[in-house]
């Protein structure tokens, strides 16, 4: 063989080796690449994982939080509001603030019957004068409670001894001092009478009277 054609030939091989080389380093970058890829989609999906695990977690707790802590405008029934505490005269005993508890009588009653539970320390009630009170009415007999002015929560004021309530308020109240509280045992006729006319209180009554201004 001539030196010539040694020359080719050994080109010839550099050149194949060239190219295999050439092949071989591309596959390898194909393969880095493939990698590459292949660990930014893991890390992604890693990503939007944690991602919704958070949000999941935080709705979860907003869901909780709403459930333990009501707003004030839910659908929960209220408690209900107590009645105001009445204003009461300067010095007057703390009592005449709360309603008081009243029982039957005992007995028959033929007269009216005025009796000082609470003495006041205010000016004696004169006829003419519109006073303010709180009041519990119950039957005489029974105890059973018809009318009172702390369920309705306001004081009543009326004119005293000019015959705009029953007899027994307009005598039985009259020279009273203010801040008292009196109990008054009404027989019928200076009531309401016996027949209940009208779906009144009928028969002998018994009422506590807070007398809390006169004016």
């Amino acid at each position: 063989m001539s030196e010539r054609t040694e020359n080719r030939s050994t080109k010839s091989e550099r050149r194949l080796a060239a190219q295999l080389a050439a092949q071989k380093a591309a596959e390898a970058k194909r393969r880095r690449q493939a990698w590459a890829g292949g660990l930014a989609a893991v890390a992604v999906a890693g990503v939007l994982i944690t991602v919704f695990v958070i949000v999941g977690q935080r709705g979860d707790d907003a869901d909780e939080q709403a459930a333990g802590n009501p707003s004030a405008s839910a659908s929960a029934p209220a408690e209900p509001s107590a009645a105001p505490a009445p204003q009461l005269p300067q010095g007057a005993d703390p009592a005449l603030g709360t309603k008081p508890t009243v029982s039957a009588g005992q007995g028959e009653l033929d007269k009216l019957t005025v009796t000082t539970l609470i003495k006041g320390t205010g000016p004696e009630v004169k006829a003419g004068q519109a006073i303010t009170t709180n009041y519990v009415g119950v039957f005489y007999a029974t105890g059973e409670q018809f009318d009172s002015s702390w369920e309705r929560g306001q004081p009543a004021t009326f004119p005293i001894g000019v015959g705009q309530v029953i007899e027994g308020w307009d005598k039985g109240l009259v020279g009273v001092n203010v801040g008292s509280r009196v109990q008054l045992d009404i027989p019928a006729e200076q009531a309401y009478g016996t027949d209940g006319a009208g779906g009144r209180p009928a028969g002998p009554l018994r009422f506590v009277v807070d007398v809390l201004a006169a004016q």
